[in-house]
């Protein structure tokens, strides 16, 4: 097995390992292995290529980087054909949240996602994906 080396703040690592602790992994190599796949294979949905979709993406970060919350704006104008709506909204004192609703396939959700995830300094990101073509639980009664 390859050895890859990869840095992170301290306290991100010391939750890793607590986390490894309380779940009975047997170190943080069986976390970010576990991570590494659950991460891949989130878009790799084969039931929803090819569907129209719409994407629910959260990110939170501290409202004194302003570096991401430039990198927000670009990806909102560099995307404006997936980008079906954005909010962002003060969280504390600390922290803001943007919020975007997005419109399109699974290709395009994905690659958004990809460069939010990218963006240095952003404490989280999470998201959802929904079918809206019909299909499933949006399906039109006839």
């Amino acid at each position: 097995m390859t050895v890859v080396s990869i840095s992170m703040p301290d306290e991100l690592l010391d939750r890793v390992d607590d986390f490894a602790d309380e779940h009975g992994y047997t170190g943080r190599s069986e976390v970010f292995r576990e991570a590494a796949r659950n991460l891949l294979g989130e878009f790799e949905d084969r039931k929803l290529e090819d569907r129209d979709l719409m994407g629910v993406v959260t990110v939170l970060f501290s409202y004194e980087d302003t570096t991401v919350e430039e990198r927000m704006m670009h990806l909102r104008h560099e995307y404006e054909g997936l980008v079906a709506s954005n909010v962002h909204n003060h969280v504390g004192d600390h922290y803001c949240m943007e919020l975007f609703i997005l419109e399109g396939t699974l290709e395009d959700i994905s690659t958004f996602v990809g460069k939010i995830r990218a963006t240095q300094d952003t404490l989280t990101v999470d998201y959802s994906v929904i079918p809206v073509d019909g299909v499933g639980p949006f399906a039109q009664v006839e």
